[in-house]
């Protein structure tokens, strides 16, 4: 690991590359706290750019399907359909809310459309018309006549000098925000960016003007994008497990980021890189729901299609003073752990976090603090809404990927992603009323049951005297068939 004479661990980006998928760990002080993946035949699709067609319009939605040849219709929301001039130019700018979608679009329109969010389950693609294309200082914003700044940027006096110094680039085609890494920059570094940028949509809109081509840009591969991203952040050291792919980040980044030159390096060590950093086995564990705490405490972290919700507990943690204190310290250690494992899951929309209960104000608004402490070094937007009167604290997560558990899993077979499974008695009940509705339907013989092994085992023995007054009942012979194959819920009735 990357460690300094006084102890201190830097931040390092590990980029594992295959045939088949990326995978980029954002390692701090030693800690995995984001995993990106990106696998060949699904690559991610926000920042793309494509010529799309309306294919339906939806007044009661104030939305539009668009096709952009992807296997679902994309959404396009009215909020989505934006004039440059007319919203306000910064890093997080109001949008002009379209009360009329159908003014703004009609059926068969062809639209320039960018994707905000990937499809995420049963949910296509969401679109917009507020094209930007980033690159390290500047985003540039086709058709817009202005210059905006990032609100990070506090000093007014350095906000101004940016803005005079990029306010030439802006002409007929587009204006510019500039992001929170200008900061400091010089004129020839807001150059270079603006005439990058330029060319990119010009290549844009030369593809635009070709018949039949959807696709007119993509964004970078994993790799390069995340480096690009994490402009502004301090990282000490980029390790790559694949030459090809060094190449192209020494490529950009001799460009671009000619500072990280140094800092990269080709991974050479007789283990997997992710083995070597402990990655793998953190992937694991972020797919579980339990997450214990260095205190003895524990969270439950339980992702559904709504929203996800954080429950802590106490669990072997009893503190050293009185219950009060106790509760306090261990729900302000926690929110280190909730802001950790929300980057590291990329878990988004709406989460919901059930704190153990405080009964001291100045403790609640003491972890209020922390936890926004916490999430304001996450790069994804979030928002407090502080405690409800349950005590529970609501927020919100901007989601525009697919979590690590979607990426991973799937819906277990047996409970078709239930999370439970009915139990034997249950089953084993089904199968008698089963057994009494093919009776009635059918008027068979006799019946063969094939079940799992538990299910088997339990009408032959703790079950087996209603199975015999079954059979007393319906005058007929039942026979159980032990089937390793099947899981728990699975059985046949068949009738003889």
């Amino acid at each position: 690991m990357n460690e300094y004479a006084d102890g201190r661990l830097g931040a390092e980006l590990l980029i594992n590359v295959t045939p088949t998928e990326s995978r980029v760990a954002l390692v701090e002080n030693g800690i995995l706290q984001e995993i990106h993946i990106e696998r060949r035949m699904k690559r991610g699709l926000v920042g793309n750019i494509y010529k799309g067609k309306v294919t339906r319009v939806l007044p009661g939605m104030q939305a539009a399907f668009v096709d952009i040849g992807l296997e679902k219709a994309a959404f396009l929301h009215a909020s989505d359909i934006v004039n440059h001039n007319e919203c306000v130019a910064d890093d997080d700018k109001q949008k002009l809310q379209a009360n009329n979608i159908g003014r703004l679009v009609h059926q068969g329109q062809e639209l320039v459309v960018q994707v905000v969010k990937d499809p995420l389950g049963t949910k296509g693609a969401r679109l917009t018309t507020d094209i930007t294309l980033p690159s390290r200082y500047l985003v540039f914003m086709p058709g817009a006549s202005h210059v905006g700044v990032s609100q990070r940027i506090e000093s007014e006096a350095e906000r101004e000098r940016l803005r005079k110094l990029t306010e030439p680039f802006v002409d007929e085609n587009g204006g510019f925000i500039i992001r929170t890494a200008a900061e400091g920059v010089g004129e020839d570094e807001l150059v270079q960016d603006a005439v990058y940028l330029r060319q990119v949509w010009q290549k844009v809109l030369e593809r635009k003007r070709r018949k039949g081509v959807k696709d007119l840009y993509r964004d970078m591969i994993l790799p390069v994008r995340i480096v690009r991203d994490f402009v502004g952040t301090k990282l000490d050291r980029v390790m790559v497990d694949s030459r090809e792919t060094i190449e192209e980040l020494a490529l950009f980044c001799r460009e671009f980021m000619p500072e990280l030159n140094d800092k990269l390096q080709l991974y050479r060590g007789p283990n997997p890189l992710f083995d070597q950093y402990d990655v793998e086995n953190e992937i694991q564990r972020a797919l579980e729901k339990r997450v214990d705490l260095k205190s003895g405490g524990y969270m439950i972290v339980d992702q559904t299609e709504a929203m996800t919700t954080i429950d802590l507990n106490t669990g072997a943690f009893v503190g050293s003073r009185n219950l009060e204190e106790t509760i306090f310290n261990l729900n302000l250690e926690a929110t280190q752990a909730i802001a950790r494992q929300l980057r590291l899951r990329n878990l988004g929309g709406i989460i919901i976090i059930d704190f153990i209960d405080m009964v001291n104000e100045n403790h609640k608004n003491r972890v209020l603090t922390a936890l926004e402490q916490a999430l304001s070094r996450d790069r994804v937007k979030t928002n407090i809404s502080g405690f409800s009167s349950l005590g529970l604290v609501e927020m919100t997560r901007k989601r525009t990927r697919e979590s690590l558990e979607h990426i991973l899993c799937s819906d277990c077979p047996c409970c078709q992603g239930r999370g439970t499974l009915k139990t034997v008695e249950t089953v084993s009940f089904e199968i008698l009323r089963e057994i009494i509705r093919v009776d009635r339907t059918y008027d068979a013989d006799e019946f063969v049951v094939y079940c799992a092994p538990a299910v088997h085992e339990s009408l032959s023995t703790q079950d087996n005297e209603l199975l015999a007054e079954l059979e007393v009942y319906l005058g007929k012979k039942i026979h159980l068939r032990n089937e390793q194959q099947y899981n728990q819920e699975k059985f046949d009735v068949v009738m003889m």
